[in-house]
C-alpha cells in the first residue's frame, strides 16, 4: 500500500513539474474582454445610479465585487473547456496551476476589503487602488506560464493602481471610473495580447 501511495505522489509530481514547464493556454481572449465590458457596465451604472459613491461605500464596493465574482465565472467556464482542448491530461494540473497563481492576490483583496471596512473605513478611498495593485501582482505571478507580453497587462496595472492611489489622496473620494477605467482598457489590452499570441487562432480551437 505504501508503494502505491508513493507511485501515487511520484506522478501527481511529475504531472506538476510537466504542467509548470507547459505554456498555460487555458484562459481566453473572449472571456476576458467580457470581463472588460461587465467593468465598463458597472461604472456607467454607478455613474448614473449613485449621486455619492463616497457616502455609499457599501453598495459601491458591493457591485464591483459582484462584478469580479461574475468576471471570474466566466473565465473559470471557458478555462475549463479551453483547458481540455488544449491540455488534454494535463487540464487539471494546469488549472490548478492558474489558480495558485492568482489565490493570494484574490485573497488579499478580500481581506483586504473587510480590514479597512470594519476598522479603518476612512481609508476606503485607497482600496481600489491597492485592488489594481494586487490585480498586477498577480499578472506578474502568471507571466511564467503565459506569453512573456502579459506582463504589459501587469505592468498597466501596477501604474494604474499608484495613480488611482495619487489622484484619490487628494480628495478621499470614491469614483466609478477610477475602478472602470482601468480594468476596462487593462482587460482589453489583456484580451489582445491573449488573442495575438495565440495567432487569432481561437475560431479554429
Amino acid at each position: 500500500m505504501r508503494d502505491l501511495d508513493k507511485a501515487l505522489a511520484d506522478i501527481f509530481a511529475i504531472r506538476s513539474q510537466i504542467a509548470a514547464g507547459t505554456a498555460f493556454r487555458g484562459y481566453g481572449p473572449a472571456a476576458v474582454a467580457a470581463t472588460g465590458g461587465l467593468a465598463l457596465l458597472t461604472a456607467l451604472a454607478q455613474h448614473f445610479l449613485l449621486d455619492d459613491p463616497t457616502a455609499q461605500p457599501l453598495i459601491f464596493f458591493a457591485m464591483w465585487m459582484v462584478t469580479a465574482a461574475v468576471s471570474a465565472a466566466l473565465i473559470w467556464i471557458e478555462m475549463q473547456a479551453r483547458s481540455r482542448r488544449h491540455h488534454s491530461g494535463l487540464a487539471d494540473a494546469m488549472v490548478y496551476q492558474a489558480i495558485e497563481q492568482f489565490l493570494p492576490m484574490g485573497a488579499a483583496g478580500a481581506l483586504l476589503a473587510v480590514l479597512l471596512g470594519k476598522f479603518a473605513p476612512e481609508t476606503l478611498w485607497m482600496l481600489p487602488g491597492l485592488w489594481q495593485i494586487l490585480v498586477s501582482l498577480g499578472v506578474f505571478a502568471s507571466a511564467r506560464s503565459l506569453p512573456r507580453t502579459v506582463t504589459l497587462g501587469g505592468a498597466w496595472y501596477f501604474v494604474t493602481g499608484f495613480a488611482c492611489l495619487l489622484l484619490a489622496s487628494q480628495s478621499h473620494a470614491l469614483s466609478p471610473w477610477t475602478m472602470g477605467a482601468p480594468f476596462v482598457i487593462g482587460q482589453l489590452l489583456m484580451a489582445a495580447i491573449l488573442h495575438f499570441a495565440s495567432g487569432g487562432s481561437d475560431a479554429e480551437d
